[in-house]
């Protein structure tokens, strides 16, 4: 077991499935449980999937100029979410690339409450507080279940106040599940409409608990990368870093061009057409992941980098969410893989890899 800084109220539940709780962002992490990855990715895509995305750092903006920080901290234009509605963006450096990716959350009665993974949200929210009418509280008393899959509205819904068919995606509310106070946002991180349940510490373990009585399967993050590179979803530190502007990593659809004033804007929006590679996908011919890192060659020649591998049972297919020079990136596009001893032929191919039209999601 890995020492970790942070700690889910999860734990136990975690280690009786087997999990060592190998750090991530400074929490123990169910990277794998006793079950098989592949049968926790079915249960994702046909019925319904749980995972626990504590790890994700939680961090309330409160005060009469909240709504003038998260204006200036996302790449969003923040006036246009509402009370109820939340905004995935960029959290961009002064040089406008990527230093992180986060979901930012209108919570009404200036409060909203972002969420981000290892990258540097809360450094780049103390900056742009400095001198502000607002208190950032960090929290780790907030956890996060995720709810994921074709039959995650039915359990839900059945189990709280709230007529969660009329949430609408990227929108939340505060409510009750099985008689517990907390959030219900209509997000998530897998290709499947689905569903984050943020709750205290002390009510979310029985949560979990009902959950998994209702058939919902627990699922570890090795079933997430898997779901998650079929549906072409970034993870921050592999798909993009501060390195990185937004439209090389495929964030260009989060930078607002007009409304706020936000960290890095003009830089950014000055890099768009000089990008060096583009963020996409390929289809390996080969009958498992390959690792990672290996070097993408194109007539000999090294064009591009694969970042996040997955071996999908279902598409029967080795995939890889990777970086390519903008002229090697049509899909279509015959690459060769040439990692340490080894060497396969892919094909460019667009993203995502999983329901192209991106209907599931938005539960159509």
């Amino acid at each position: 077991m890995t020492d970790s800084t942070r700690t889910s109220a999860l734990a136990a539940r975690h280690t009786a499935l087997g999990s060592d709780l190998e750090d991530w962002n400074g929490m123990g992490t169910a990277w794998s449980y006793n079950t098989n990855p592949n049968d926790e990715h079915d249960a994702v895509r046909e019925g319904a999937g749980m995972f626990d995305m504590s790890p994700l750092k939680k961090v309330y903006l409160r005060g009469t100029d909240a709504a003038k920080v998260a204006d200036h901290v996302i790449s969003r234009d923040m006036a246009k979410v509402y009370a109820g509605k939340s905004a995935y963006g960029s959290i961009l450096t002064e040089q406008g690339t990527v230093c992180d990716d986060a979901i930012l959350a209108n919570n009404g009665n200036d409060e909203y409450l972002l969420c981000h993974g290892s990258g540097e949200s809360m450094e780049r929210l103390q900056e742009s507080a400095a001198g502000l009418n607002v208190d950032l509280e960090f929290t780790d008393d907030l956890h996060n279940i995720a709810v994921q899959g074709p039959k995650s509205l039915a359990i839900l819904d059945a189990n709280t106040p709230l007529d969660l068919a009329s949430l609408a995606y990227f929108h939340h509310a505060p409510t009750e599940l099985f008689g517990h106070a907390c959030r219900i946002s209509r997000t998530g991180y897998s290709g499947e409409r689905g569903y984050e349940i943020l709750a205290d510490r002390n009510v979310v373990v029985d949560i979990w608990d009902n959950l998994v009585g209702l058939g919902v399967m627990p699922c570890s993050f090795t079933a997430l990368d898997k779901v998650r590179v079929e549906a072409g979803l970034l993870f921050f530190g592999y798909d993009m870093t501060a390195e990185h502007t937004p439209w090389e990593v495929g964030l260009g659809f989060t930078i607002s061009r007009n409304g706020a004033d936000y960290r890095g804007k003009q830089a950014a929006l000055a890099a768009k057409g000089n990008e060096r590679f583009v963020g996409a996908g390929i289809v390996v011919d080969h009958t498992d992941m390959v690792v990672g890192g290996e070097a993408l060659l194109y007539n000999g020649r090294e064009v591009g980098v694969v970042n996040s591998p997955a071996y999908s049972h279902r598409m029967q297919k080795s995939l890889a969410l990777a970086h390519i020079q903008p002229a090697a990136a049509a899909a279509g596009t015959v690459l060769e893989v040439v990692g340490d001893g080894v060497r396969y032929m892919a094909t460019v191919n667009s993203l995502p890899f999983y329901d192209p039209q991106k209907l599931r999601v938005r539960g159509v």
